[in-house]
């Protein structure tokens, strides 16, 4: 059994007390030692210079009342009990001197008694486990429940300030989080574990943390969509006070890329009639989101790399220093390190932006998240249009299955599939899509497709390229390397449907669909863990 230890504050009202009758008072930091279910083995109590007699009165009535328990008396000489930058100081030096032995001791920290600034201090040394203890919290018992001679005695109620301790809380912040992580999904109920991962920790470190992000990850990916919702989840809890500010550094070069970022002065260049503040400016107290951040010159580089570290830049044309406190989340479907490589990006940018990381994969690399997407590019035609449409069974079905099939290239990842169900819902007849609305779009689709590259040498679509990205995320690039044309798409096919499925046997039904009906007896899990096995996979591996 560990010793119990307290902390505690003589408190010059409550703890006072003369004569006998001070006995059939209430004192909190006696009655502590008059607990039948506490056993105190110490108690490091301060006290002020001027209540020395209360204190050794109480060293006193402690030793009558627990005869084993230790009273060390520290008196802290403090000018004003009322000012907190006093007390903190005083009861951080204090805790500084204490020897913690968390092995031995189970420390209490009594915060009854006490000015309530030093309630206060005492509650955030706790917190920050600069006194490694629990609260001990010490009352009288009301009158309507006393029995005789209790009301001297009192109730105490220990309170640990480790949260995950009680699942109630816990079950709230879990709520809290899930939502959050919903939120930055807009809603949709994505399944692939690797995406639901990487949205979670986004909305963790969107919380904890106003350092810079860098969203990664192909065109189309949703990294501005994302972008926006990682302002209004921080404007929600009150993270950032001002404006989100976009930015699509693409289309700025020269003095026009100056002046729109970091502002100009009247006559800075021919047409500057006035003076601009530029678009950092704006987002002074919010966040500002550059996207495709490696197109930017080296010179705005080295002037952002300034305004990010200092909060400060110098506008176009100008001598005197602008200020202002933003958050950057920047986005590049370009590797960045290649272009420090290259010289076309700045090493200390990068560096400075590459703390929180995140790429965000293709529709293709995530293609079991296709369906719930499709619902939801449905609502939002819906919302856009005023006009709600849907597919019939067999369009969505064959939908679905050309959409998350070998064909499925999706070269612009979500922006292809809200560009194809515009169309559909668009020329939908009578507001429902049928099968020959979709195999037009079909057409159309793999006409746009077919031009598509994804750098293969060897002139592969982009649908080759996705596949060994797909398969990488649970073999060896090397092993993914070995593989020819014909294994590399049928085993991402297979990687993709097992991804989505409960089970390997549900995965079977889907991959086996035609060819179970015309056997006697089946077993499309074993077919499926014998042919994964000869590439060293298990149903695990893909779906843990």
């Amino acid at each position: 059994m560990k010793d119990t230890v307290v902390l505690g504050i003589i408190g010059a009202n409550l703890d006072s007390g003369k004569g006998p009758k001070r006995w059939e008072k209430w004192r909190p930091t006696v009655s502590i030692c008059q607990q039948d279910d506490l056993q105190v083995a110490r108690m490091e109590l301060l006290c002020e210079p001027a209540f020395t007699a209360l204190a050794h009165q109480i060293e006193r009535d402690i030793a009558a009342v627990s005869p084993d328990t230790q009273v060390r008396l520290h008196f802290m000489d403090v000018t004003d009990p009322w000012d907190f930058e006093e007390v903190w100081r005083l009861l951080y030096d204090f805790a500084r001197t204490l020897r913690f032995d968390p092995d031995r001791e189970d420390t209490l920290l009594h915060i009854t008694t006490g000015t309530h600034v030093q309630q206060i201090c005492s509650f955030l040394l706790a917190e920050s486990r600069h006194i490694p203890a629990r609260l001990l919290q010490t009352s009288p018992v009301p009158k309507r429940e006393r029995r005789t001679g209790d009301g001297r005695v009192g109730r105490f109620t220990i309170i640990d300030l480790d949260l995950s301790r009680y699942d109630s809380i816990a079950q709230r912040f879990a709520d809290e989080a899930e939502e959050a992580v919903s939120f930055l999904k807009a809603g949709i109920a994505t399944r692939n574990a690797g995406f639901n991962r990487l949205m979670e920790q986004i909305e963790t470190v969107a919380l904890a943390s106003s350092a810079p992000m860098l969203l990664g990850g192909p065109t189309g990916a949703g990294k501005t969509r994302l972008a926006k919702r990682i302002f209004e989840l921080k404007r929600s809890r009150r993270l950032v006070t001002g404006a989100y500010v976009e930015v699509n550094c693409a289309t700025l070069r020269g003095d026009a890329a100056m002046s729109a970022l970091f502002g100009h002065s009247r006559g800075a260049f021919t047409g500057a009639v006035q003076a601009r503040d530029g678009l950092l400016k704006a987002a002074d107290g919010g966040l500002v989101f550059l996207d495709e951040i490696g197109e930017l010159g080296l010179d705005e580089q080295a002037m952002l790399l300034r305004a990010i570290e200092d909060k400060v830049f110098v506008p176009l044309g100008s001598d005197k220093e602008t200020q202002s406190d933003f958050q950057l989340i920047a986005g590049s479907n370009k590797d960045l390190v290649d272009c420090v490589a290259r010289g076309t990006f700045r090493a200390d940018l990068l560096a400075r932006i590459n703390l929180w990381t995140f790429r965000l994969p293709g529709l293709a690399e995530r293609i079991e998240d296709l369906e719930p997407n499709l619902s939801f590019e449905l609502d939002q035609f819906a919302r856009l249009n005023g006009k709600r449409v849907g597919f019939n069974r067999a369009a969505r079905r064959r939908y679905i299955a050309f959409a998350t099939g070998a064909e499925g290239v999706w070269a612009g990842n979500f922006r292809d599939l809200n560009a194809s169900i515009t169309r559909m819902g668009t020329l939908a007849p009578g507001g429902r899509i049928d099968e020959q609305t979709v195999e037009e779009e079909m057409a159309r689709l793999r006409s746009d497709w077919r031009q598509v590259t994804d750098g293969d040498p060897s002139g592969a679509p982009a649908s080759i390229a996705a596949c060994r990205r797909l398969l990488e995320d649970v073999m060896a690039e090397e092993r993914v390397a070995e593989l020819d044309r014909f294994e590399l798409v049928q085993l991402a096919d297979v990687v993709s449907v097992c991804r989505a499925a409960k089970s390997m046997s549900d995965a079977g039904r889907r991959l086996f669909a035609a060819s179970r009906v015309k056997r006697a007896t089946t077993n499309d899990a074993d077919r499926i863990r014998k042919y994964l096995l000869r590439f060293g996979l298990s149903f695990k591996d893909i779906n843990p």
